[in-house]
């Protein structure tokens, strides 16, 4: 298979993300505190390096964990010193809803690769390109998926986003919070730079261009071979 856009694994389990990484079909790695909490992550920097040691140059985002500011931008500098192909995520807003723009802006200026994240909104995504130097690499990351999950269909959002972000050389935009498969499709489609999916995402990529009649048939079985195991009776039951 081959698809235009940069797939990017989501998560924090360094087993899965050399799978992924073995499979040939990703070009880099994002994590976040939530996944990190998932997989037991009990030291931060020790995960880190171990796996800025195993990716082998491929990018990796990795999130600040302070909520003020001032220590967020201490953070971003001693992740950004832990390689050259390390992204520092930075949320679009603090836990109190203040904009990160200046900080973003700050860090932006002093050259390091930038993962803004958390965006939902065309706003949030002006003010974050707007805080963007030229010419640096950076990545915008907006949650199509957390979109979606409200019942408004992403698609206009991001493809508004992506004018946006191409205003500002070195800016790509990143889809993440993938559901399904289809996502990775969709946000080919319209030109989005990134889209970020977990292993249990990416694991059904074996399925791409799968005969709809023989993945019916294989479905069939995957029951037949469930009710074999539960041993459950109909008719004979009482």
């Amino acid at each position: 298979m081959s698809f235009t856009i940069d797939i990017y694994s989501d998560g924090a389990v360094i087993e899965d993300m050399l799978k992924m990484k073995s499979a040939g079909n990703i070009s880099g790695f994002t994590t976040n505190p939530s996944l990190m909490k998932q997989a037991g992550i009990t030291n931060y920097v020790a995960f880190a390096k171990e796996v800025l040691d195993k990716v082998d140059g491929m990018p990796i985002s990795f999130e600040v964990f302070a909520d003020d500011f001032e220590t967020m931008e201490k953070e971003a500098l001693k992740l950004a010193s832990l390689g050259e192909n390390v992204y520092v995520k930075i949320p679009i807003t603090n836990t109190k809803g203040e904009s990160s723009a200046e900080l973003i802006h700050k860090l932006s200026k002093e050259g390091l690769k930038l993962n803004i994240t958390a965006i939902m909104t065309l706003e949030q995504v002006s003010a974050t390109v707007d805080a963007l130097v030229e010419g640096t690499e950076n990545i915008v990351s907006v949650f199509a998926g957390r979109v979606a999950d409200t019942g408004v269909d992403p698609l206009p959002l991001m493809e508004e986003s992506l004018k946006i972000c191409r205003q500002k050389a070195g800016t790509k935009l990143l889809w993440a919070s993938s559901r399904e498969l289809y996502n990775i499709i969709q946000a080919e489609k319209i030109g989005v730079d990134i889209i970020t999916a977990t292993p249990a995402i990416l694991s059904k990529l074996t399925m791409y261009h799968m005969d709809l009649n023989e993945l019916s048939l294989e479905t069939v079985k995957m029951f037949n071979r469930d009710i074999e195991t539960l041993g459950f009776t109909i008719l004979d039951a009482e």
